[in-house]
């Protein structure tokens, strides 16, 4: 049976990993029968109605803010303010079924659009706030951000958005914005965003099962990911799974013996144990 695990594997793992596909299988979790041609074809669509707008003459800056000012102007997609949280905001069905999104779906909107009328545009994992980027050889690269409509966001507006980051965190000072904070993003890393995004959702809202669902696709992009191993033992002891939950929480001592919890995991193992003499 090829299952939600199998099929997100195929994706992240094969030689070109499909933005769209892996997201639309992320959307799974909540809509286990999605079809994903019926999301596609409105990509498609999109696509096909900004094309005609693209001058073949203009520059790929020029273009890319076509593309922008169709979606984010015409189309109306918009950041959810209102309800940042919802989880529909992390599913690309419902983004753009709602028109409504978070940073990092938007920009798979920008991008995927893009991508089918010749327009390259690439995300950029700013901290806090997902961005797309414009590359261009003759012309500075040019930054949008999906949820404010697509806006151009330059040097000091980032260094700004940075230092509200850094002071809400109590971080260090910044004087400049470091360039590792402007790379592209890979659309593996998109994903493993998206999935961590909706993981905090889940678990702030006690909604064990998909949350379950959400960490199992993580482990699959890494599966040596000493968090998740952990964050899914808890899951599973949460949801009653014991064996479970005591096969990971032992993995999770393998793989982080140094770790500040390592007493507290093996706490919580040896009562596993001790509950479930078979586990043994």
């Amino acid at each position: 049976m090829n299952t939600l695990r199998s099929r997100f594997a195929e994706i992240v793992q094969g030689p070109r990993c499909d933005l769209a596909l892996g997201a639309l299988e992320i959307a799974r979790i909540a809509y286990p029968d999605l079809d994903p041609a019926a999301v596609l074809a409105e990509l498609d669509r999109l696509a096909d109605a900004v094309r005609p707008r693209l001058m073949p003459t203009a520059t790929p800056v020029d273009r890319a803010l076509a593309v922008s000012r169709y979606l984010f102007g015409e189309c109306g997609f918009k950041g959810n303010a209102d309800d940042y949280y919802d989880a529909r905001n992390s599913f690309l069905n419902d983004v753009l079924a709602r028109r409504l999104g978070i940073p990092i779906t938007l920009s798979i909107v920008l991008i995927e659009v893009g991508r089918r009328v010749g327009v390259k545009l690439e995300g950029v994992g700013f901290p806090g706030h997902f961005l797309v980027r414009v590359p261009s050889r003759s012309e500075p690269p040019l930054l949008l951000d999906p949820f404010h409509g697509g806006q151009r966001v330059g040097q000091e507006e980032l260094l700004e958005r940075l230092r509200g980051l850094a002071e809400a965190n109590r971080g260090p000072t910044f004087e400049t914005v470091p360039e590792e904070f402007l790379a592209s993003t890979t659309p593996r890393a998109m994903l493993g965003r998206m999935l961590r995004n909706l993981l905090r959702v889940y678990l702030e809202r006690d909604q064990d099962a998909q949350a379950l669902l959400v960490v199992d696709l993580l482990l699959v992009m890494t599966p040596q990911g000493a968090d998740e191993i952990r964050t899914r033992g808890f899951l599973y002891e949460r949801l009653g799974c014991a064996a479970a939950a005591a096969i990971d929480f032992r993995r999770y001592l393998e793989i982080a013996p140094e770790a500040d919890d390592v007493e507290q995991i093996r706490t919580r193992l040896s009562r596993l144990l001790d509950d479930a003499p078979t586990l043994h």
